[in-house]
């Protein structure tokens, strides 16, 4: 990891990584942690993890568990060598307030890194106990000069000539199954034929090989509607009617909890959007409706339900299908050469 990297979330900062003014003793035992992890979560699931150390030699931390956005950790300290992570889980039990304290221990060997999660009630009983791991993240190389990209062939995804979703689209779990193709519409129906609400499945292109691309789309979001586009499965480009809201890192076109809109350029709902985005060298370029609003940004790791923390496979397409209706067209991708 390089001095000058940066770790940083939804209105998250962080100083650069300078370690004169700690303790020689201090650097040496917290430089192994110093990094980003992409981690494999106990079943399987994507995380992350990024730990960075101020000049005063002070360690904090910020942690994806899975969905959501990275959220900062209580403590992060190094004792006897090993990593250690805090912080305190808060809720209702039959309607009283009441705690759960979780304590995460990490060993590094070389580029990987073991975890022990262990969670207690407050009167000290163990309530979890589980074992991951994870690998560190190499360092982002330098934005490329999008100008002298060369494109191979456009691959059409969503199309008026498409007849059906058989052979470039897949529903990723038995879930409900809201997704239609109609006049060239991709659509997705969160109600039922008993017209209730469902939990509706994800929905990935059968194609799993891309790698850096363009992608180009139009959304037609609900009202209140919340989707994503999520590139090779790990990154999600938000799609949300948030129109009339200030930026956020969570509203239309970010990089979801992570990169924040420079400025606010969604249409209202029920209004067809275009979406062009660029993914290359672990940067990413969003232009929504014509505006640019996140401008070849580093990406420092997975988001919240990516299929894999692992940046450095192909992946698929996948479209969020679990939340709300949502609709696309024209949704075309056309492979960066390399």
């Amino acid at each position: 990891m390089r001095a000058s990297s940066r770790i940083v979330g939804c209105g998250i900062t962080a100083a650069s990584l300078i370690f004169a003014a700690a303790p020689l003793h201090a650097q040496d035992a917290a430089k192994p942690y110093v990094a980003r992890w992409a981690l494999t979560l106990p079943g399987g699931g994507a995380g992350w993890l990024g730990v960075e150390q101020g000049a005063d030699g002070k360690l904090s931390s910020s942690l994806l568990w899975g969905g959501g956005s990275p959220f900062n950790l209580e403590t992060t300290s190094v004792k006897d060598g090993a990593l250690v992570l805090t912080r305190t889980h808060k809720f209702k039990r039959d309607g009283q307030d009441a705690k759960r304290f979780e304590t995460i221990t990490a060993t590094v060997d070389g580029d990987k890194i073991s975890f022990v999660k262990i969670i207690l009630e407050e009167d000290g009983k163990e309530v979890n106990n589980e074992k991951f791991a994870g690998k560190k993240i190499p360092a982002i190389p330098p934005k490329p000069d999008l100008a002298k990209l060369k494109f191979g062939t456009p691959i059409k995804l969503v199309d008026k000539g498409m007849a059906s979703l058989d052979g470039v689209w897949e529903v990723m779990s038995n879930a409900f199954n809201g997704w239609s193709l109609k006049d060239g519409v991709l659509s997705n129906s969160v109600v039922g034929e008993d017209g209730k609400n469902k939990h509706g499945t994800n929905l990935r292109t059968v194609a799993k090989n891309f790698e850096d691309f363009n992608l180009k789309t139009e959304v037609n979001m609900a009202k209140n509607g919340n989707s994503g586009i999520y590139l090779r499965g790990i990154y999600e480009i938000q799609m949300a009617d948030t129109h009339g809201r200030g930026v956020d890192c969570h509203n239309m076109g970010a990089l979801y909890g992570r990169i924040t809109p420079t400025v606010a350029a969604e249409k209202p709902a029920g209004e067809w959007q275009t979406v062009d985005i660029t993914l290359c060298d672990r940067h990413v370029t969003v232009i929504l409706n014509g505006q640019k609003i996140i401008d070849n940004q580093p990406v420092l790791g997975c988001t919240g339900g990516a299929i894999t923390s692992d940046e450095f496979i192909p992946g698929p397409i996948y479209l969020q299908g679990d939340h709300t209706d949502v609709s696309y067209r024209n949704m075309v991708l056309t492979p960066i050469v390399k």
